[in-house]
C-alpha cells in the first residue's frame, strides 16, 4: 500500500511540544491545548502522522468525539482514507480503550506486516495501543507476526548471546549495548547482536555500527564467517525483517515509543536462546522473559535501570538501582542490582548522554582505546552481568540475590579485556572483515 507520507508539510516544534503533551503528559490535557493542537493542524504545521496521533490523543482523553482517522483528512483537504473492516474494528476497540482479542490483534498485526494498513490508520492505532498500555496478548500477536516474516539465519552456536534494548525511553544515551557486544567478543563469548537504526532515539545500534564501518552482513554465509573469526555479528534489523518498511516511516514521524520497540528484541533473526535485553519501563520485565520463555529462549535477563524522578533506561544504570527479571533454570524470578555494591561509582545518566551517530561512534572508539568515566564502568557493569547471561565468568546469583563478589569478578574480567587492548584488536579485526563487500543496510 502507499505511504500517505509523500509529499507532506513539516511539522512545527510547536506542534511537537504539544504532540508530547497529549500523548504522555499525563492524567489530564486542557482544552486549550487540544485548541491550539488543531490551529495548527488547520494551519499546515502537521504532517498527517502525527496530526492523526495528536487527534487520537484527543480522542482516548475524552476531547475528540470523531474519528482521528476521517478528521485528519477532513482538516488536511485530503480523500478519505480506506481502513480494512477488521482493522477498523480493532482501531475502534483499541480507541474505546479496550484490549483485543487474540484473533483481532492477530489479524491486525497480520495485516500490518503485509502492508495492508494506511499510515493514518497505522498512526492511530499505535498512539491509541501506547496510550492504553498495550497487553501481552497483543504484544505476542505482533510477535507472532514479525517472526514468521523474518529471514532467519540458521546455523548459529548453540551458547551465542544477544545483548539489545527496546530503545524509547527519551534518554539519548551513548550506545552501550553495542561496546557490550564488543567486550564479550574479546573475552570469548560468541554474540549475534541485533540492532536498529534510531527511531525515537538519535543513534540506534545500527547508525554507530555504519559509522564505524563495521559490517552488517545479510547472507548466513558471511555471518557464519564473521562470527567464526571473530565471535560476533551485528545482525541489522532492516536486512532481516523487511515487513517491517510498513512501519517505519510512521514510527519515525511518531517520534515515541510504539509496540515495536517491544517486539524487536524479541525477534533475533538467529533465534538465540541466552539474551540480556533492556526494557525502557520495568513494567514489560515479565513480560518480555515470558514471551522469550515461550518461544524458546532459555537464559534471559530484562532488564530497566532507574534513573530518578520516574525515569528508566533500558541498560544496567549507575544513576541508581536497577530492576531485572530473570529467567534461569525454567524458573522467572526478579533481582536488583546496585551498581555501587559492585564497586562502580555511582553517575547521573547525563554523565553518558550521546550525540548523532559520529559522536557516539568516537566515544564507543575512545572507550575501546581506554578512555574512563561513567561511559566505561556502565559498559562494565552491563558486561559483567552479561558473563553469567551468557554462561561464562562466575555465577553472580546464589540464593535468589545478587552475588556482588563474583559480579565484581566479571566486571575485573571485562575492565582487563578493554585494558589490554582485546576490544580495540577485536573492533579493529571486524571493521576490516570482508572489505571487499559493501557494507549495506536494506529497508
Amino acid at each position: 500500500m502507499g505511504s500517505t507520507m509523500d509529499s507532506t508539510p513539516a511539522t512545527s516544534a510547536l506542534f511537537r511540544d504539544l504532540l508530547g503533551q497529549a500523548v504522555d503528559g499525563g492524567a489530564k490535557v486542557a482544552p486549550e491545548l487540544a485548541q491550539q493542537g488543531l490551529k495548527c493542524i488547520e494551519r499546515g504545521e502537521a504532517a498527517p502522522v502525527p496530526a492523526t496521533a495528536f487527534l487520537t490523543a484527543l480522542r482516548l482523553r475524552g476531547l475528540l468525539r470523531a474519528d482521528p482517522v476521517e478528521l485528519e483528512a477532513v482538516l488536511g483537504h485530503r480523500p478519505p482514507v480506506v481502513v480494512a473492516p477488521e482493522m477498523q474494528a480493532a482501531l475502534d476497540r483499541v480507541m474505546d480503550g479496550q484490549a483485543l482479542t487474540p484473533e483481532m490483534a492477530q489479524a491486525a498485526f497480520d495485516r500490518i506486516m503485509d502492508g495492508g494498513v494506511p499510515d493514518a490508520a497505522l498512526a492511530a492505532f499505535l498512539t491509541a495501543l501506547h496510550m492504553r498500555g498495550e497487553s501481552a496478548g497483543e504484544l505476542e500477536a505482533a510477535v507472532r507476526a514479525m517472526r514468521a516474516r523474518m529471514i532467519a539465519v540458521p546455523g548459529m552456536p548453540d551458547d551465542a548471546i544477544d545483548v539489545c534494548g527496546t530503545g524509547g525511553d527519551g534518554l539519548g544515551t551513548l550506545n552501550v549495548s553495542t561496546a557490550v557486544a564488543f567486550v564479550l567478543a574479546a573475552l570469548g563469548v560468541p554474540v549475534v547482536k541485533h540492532g536498529n537504526r534510531a527511531l525515537s532515539s538519535r543513534s540506534g545500534a545500527t547508525d554507530v555500527l555504519l559509522e564505524l564501518d563495521v559490517p552488517l552482513p545479510v547472507e548466513p554465509a558471511r555471518i557464519g564467517g564473521m562470527v567464526e573469526r571473530h565471535g560476533l555479528a551485528f545482525l541489522a534489523a532492516t536486512n532481516h525483517h523487511p515487513a517491517m518498511r510498513h512501519v517505519g516511516a510512521v514510527r519515525r514521524a511518531l517520534g515515541f515509543r510504539t509496540i515495536f520497540n517491544l517486539v524487536g528484541p524479541l525477534c533475533n533473526p538467529a533465534r538465540v536462546t541466552r539474551q540480556m535485553v533492556g526494557v525502557f519501563s520495568p513494567d514489560w520485565l515479565e513480560t518480555m522473559v515470558r514471551a522469550l520463555q515461550a518461544t524458546g529462549s532459555t537464559h534471559v535477563w530484562a532488564i530497566s535501570g532507574d534513573c530518578g524522578q520516574g525515569r528508566f533506561i533500558d541498560e544496567l544504570t549507575l544513576a541508581g538501582p536497577t530492576r531485572a527479571c530473570v529467567l534461569e533454570g525454567g524458573q522467572v524470578h526478579a533481582v536488583d542490582v546496585d551498581a555501587a555494591a559492585a564497586g562502580l561509582e555511582p553517575a547521573p545518566i547525563s554523565a553518558i548522554a550521546g550525540g548523532p551517530p559520529a559522536h557516539n561512534a568516537q566515544a564507543l572508539q575512545a572507550l575501546a582505546r581506554g578512555a574512563r568515566g561513567a561511559y566505561r564502568d556502565t559498559v562494565l557493569l552491563n558486561a559483567g552481568v552479561a558473563l553469567h547471561v551468557a554462561g561464562r565468568g562466575s555465577t553472580i546469583i546464589r540464593g535468589g540475590a545478587i552475588d556482588y563478589a563474583a559480579l565484581r569478578g566479571n566486571i575485573r574480567l571485562a575492565a582487563d579485556a578493554l585494558d589490554r587492548g582485546a576490544v580495540a584488536a577485536v573492533l579493529e579485526a571486524v571493521r576490516s572483515f570482508r572489505t571487499d563487500v559493501p557494507n549495506r543496510v536494506t529497508g
